[in-house]
């Protein structure tokens, strides 16, 4: 029988890199697979849809669902998280000791709807009690002047100007910020400049400490399906998802060899010792019920920031073939 051909437009994971290989295959589809730098596959894909099937931001994908925007069709793969923490960048001297020192403050950030941004913003409110509309907002490119706002969404209520002349790292440096929130450290800071810190210092343990207290594991992305392909074929968004779940499976148990070094990092096996008795045995799950905490959490934050026009609940978010697991 021939099978259905799907592009699928994926960064390059090593928990989705036996579907690249072609090890792993989904059943009745022959995927022809493109591994594309993140932000240029989130750029090309939120804008001119080329491909079939791809990685997501969840925030601009949440957003646009919220909306009435529905010419894509979720599914519980999640090829990127990250607790974000580590994603606020105060410029040294602007004499912030705690989150709500930056009330009344200039804080940059690139896409209000970018996922890593509607996480670090909850981390302000919740953990410092920032009002966020307290906050002086510019929106611009990280290191290069000119960033868009894809979404370019109606946020009453918050103070917001668009910076289309200067990076948000140069007006960092100069005075005119305070703060940047950024998924990628800022090009100052990355080159060891010292007018620029995080201010979480030691973000590994405020991390932590935050998954132990709310249980959130951040989830960056998601793998969307182009609303026509679905309903044409709507059995591939089990398919994909199967498919991707072995691909996980198959990386995690090369993770945990220790016959050899399948990976350049010392003391590998101890540190995946210490995030099983931390997460559980798949500390990287797939699917709505093992992730409800997280994705609940996320609808909020997304709802309260102007993210969303609605508060949407997780199960909106994928398609319906993947709500359940079967069982023997």
């Amino acid at each position: 029988m021939t099978k259905l051909r799907l592009s699928l437009a994926i960064g390059d994971y090593e928990h989705t890199r036996d579907l690249a290989t072609g090890d792993v295959r989904a059943e009745g589809i022959d995927l022809s697979i493109s591994r594309v730098p993140i932000e240029s596959l989130l750029f090309r894909f939120l804008r001119y849809k080329e491909w079939d099937v791809a990685e997501m931001g969840l925030g601009p994908y949440a957003s646009l669902l919220s909306r009435g925007e529905t010419g894509m069709v979720g599914i519980p793969v999640f090829p990127s998280r990250m607790f974000r923490h580590s994603s606020l960048y105060l410029r040294a001297d602007a004499g912030i000791v705690h989150p709500s020192d930056l009330a009344g403050k200039r804080i940059g950030y690139a896409e209000w709807a970018m996922t890593a941004a509607v996480y670090a913003r909850a981390v302000l409110q919740e953990e410092g009690g920032l009002d966020l509309r307290s906050v002086q907002w510019v929106q611009g490119g990280v290191d290069q002047a000119g960033r868009v706002d894809k979404m370019n969404l109606d946020l009453p209520g918050y103070l917001i100007r668009h910076e289309p002349t200067q990076s948000l790292s140069d007006m960092l440096l100069s005075g005119e910020l305070d703060a940047v929130i950024s998924a990628r450290p800022p090009a100052p800071f990355l080159n060891g400049d010292l007018r620029v810190r995080r201010a979480w210092p030691d973000f590994f343990q405020t991390e932590l400490l935050y998954w132990k207290r709310r249980e959130i594991f951040p989830i960056m992305h998601l793998v969307v399906i182009r609303r026509e392909i679905y309903e044409r074929d709507p059995w591939i968004a089990k398919n994909l998802l199967d498919a991707f779940e072995q691909a996980k499976q198959r990386s995690l148990a090369r993770l945990r060899d220790m016959t050899v070094s399948g990976f350049p990092v010392p003391w590998l096996s101890h540190h995946i010792d210490f995030i099983q008795q931390e997460f559980g045995q798949d500390f990287w799950p797939y699917g709505i019920d093992p992730n409800l905490t997280t994705l609940d959490a996320f609808c909020d934050f997304a709802y309260e920031q102007g993210v969303c026009a609605r508060r949407l609940k997780p199960q909106e978010l994928f398609a319906e073939s993947t709500h359940l697991q079967s069982r023997i």
